[in-house]
């Protein structure tokens, strides 16, 4: 009986049969950022008949896959502006007094990102007891993930950071390739989303004489968590609440997700009240199907969902933090981790995110038809060979100019960033 998991090489249908399954792989992995994604939609018979499907706006990640032939790169997202108005009382005239709606839109940009891999040739065949050509697709597919997850990341924390090592695969921001990696630009938190840990609470971004207002002792802590709680409830439009599916508390019980640094919750779980904080995330779970988001290194406190991020968004000593230090302005500007933290102490980001945080763009590639390609290729008569893996996707923070009472406000509508101190053993670490 043949093999039917086995494509023979050269087979015309191995493009678009292996593009599908990577995309089917890597949008069903059971990664932190991607468990914050929805499903898409299933009314269509497959991908290729789906001219375009969104994933819902009640969770962080907001998933729109294009696979329409057309002109341009980029997919647009429109936000209706909040509007404030008293009603029109008894028999006053109401006629011609109807409030003014209007849209903001927001905007991003897809590009092609390839990874290609190096087979060998016949001697390292020869000369190997691995079978390279096996062994390629899995690394390769690997590179891709981290890449999609560090991308979203990094565009989420409105920052890249300077822990650098084998792992990233997403380069420091003074790397001259780092723009065009990126797709879009990486904007910092605007006024309006940032907060220091400040003691046993948080503030704004403090600038002391060019250097950010922090103290070894600024940790990430219940007392925080609960300080962040108060500001939001207290804020004008908030980031709406995430609704996870299954989820039958999600109404009663709303839910935003902090994700943290490793570090931010080592020092989160030394602290009394930890078994509680992970017991609160075994209840919800029992509540929502076992949904993985409230299983692992995770728990509730208050109205947050904390769980650890991949990768630590982290500023050493003298490094530049970037932020927005008007309502009305995206302009940036810069704050240096204190000096005297030396190589003991760094500073982390933490990011709250509520629905619509980021937009990921999937694009149809003309190799398979699908957001994902695959291509393997013998070179030099045979006798060498390589494979690449490759996807045409964007990233972008969902941002917008909001019209308030107080006059515009640029806000980024799902994303609520933390900065806290974090012990470190040292630059890179």
């Amino acid at each position: 009986m043949p093999n039917k998991t086995v494509a023979a090489y050269g087979d015309k249908t191995n493009n678009i049969t292996q593009a599908v399954g990577l995309f089917a792989t890597h949008m069903q992995r059971n990664s932190t950022l991607n468990l914050l994604s929805g499903k898409m939609p299933k009314d269509e018979a497959g991908a290729e008949a789906t001219l375009r499907k969104q994933t819902t706006q009640h969770m962080p990640i907001v998933r729109v896959q294009d696979l329409e032939k057309k002109k341009g790169d980029e997919v647009t997202f429109h936000l209706l502006n909040p509007v404030k108005a008293l009603p029109i009382m008894g028999s006053a005239y109401a006629e011609g007094r109807g409030v003014g709606l209007s849209l903001n839109e927001d905007r991003l940009r897809v590009n092609q990102a390839r990874f290609p891999v190096d087979l060998g040739d016949a001697m390292t065949e020869i000369r190997s007891p691995a079978d390279f050509r096996r062994l390629g697709r899995p690394v390769a597919q690997s590179l891709m993930d981290r890449y999609c997850d560090q991308s979203m990341l990094v565009h989420m924390c409105g920052a890249r950071g300077y822990q650098d090592n084998i792992e990233w695969v997403v380069p420091v921001a003074e790397h001259a390739k780092f723009k065009e990696i990126m797709v879009n630009p990486v904007k910092a938190p605007t006024k309006n989303r940032h907060f220091f840990a400040d003691g046993s609470g948080v503030t704004g971004v403090t600038d002391n004489a060019g250097e950010a207002g922090f103290d070894t002792s600024d940790m990430f802590s219940m007392d925080v968590v609960d300080s962040m709680g108060s500001v939001l409830d207290e804020m004008a439009l908030p980031p709406p609440i995430v609704k996870f599916e299954g989820d039958e508390a999600a109404e009663d019980s709303p839910l935003r997700v902090w994700l943290v640094s490793p570090s931010q919750y080592n020092f989160f779980k030394s602290q009394p009240g930890f078994r509680q904080f992970q017991g609160a995330a075994m209840v919800r779970a029992g509540q929502a199907k076992q949904h993985p988001i409230f299983r692992g290194d995770v728990g509730i406190w208050g109205n947050f969902i904390i769980r650890k991020m991949p990768r630590p968004i982290r500023f050493y000593a003298g490094d530049n933090i970037n932020y927005c230090a008007a309502y009305d302005s995206e302009a940036e500007s810069q704050v240096k981790v204190p000096a005297s933290f030396g190589e003991k102490f760094a500073v982390d980001r933490s990011i709250i995110l509520g629905g619509q945080a980021l937009a990921e763009a999937f694009a149809k590639s003309k190799n398979s038809g699908m957001p994902f390609f695959w291509s393997e290729k013998e070179m030099d008569h045979g006798d060498k060979a390589e494979l690449l893996i490759g996807a045409v996707r964007g990233v972008s923070k969902i941002r917008f100019a909001v019209d308030t009472d107080l006059g515009t406000e640029f806000t980024d509508y799902g994303i609520t960033t933390v900065d806290t101190v974090v012990p470190c053993r040292g630059r890179g670490l």
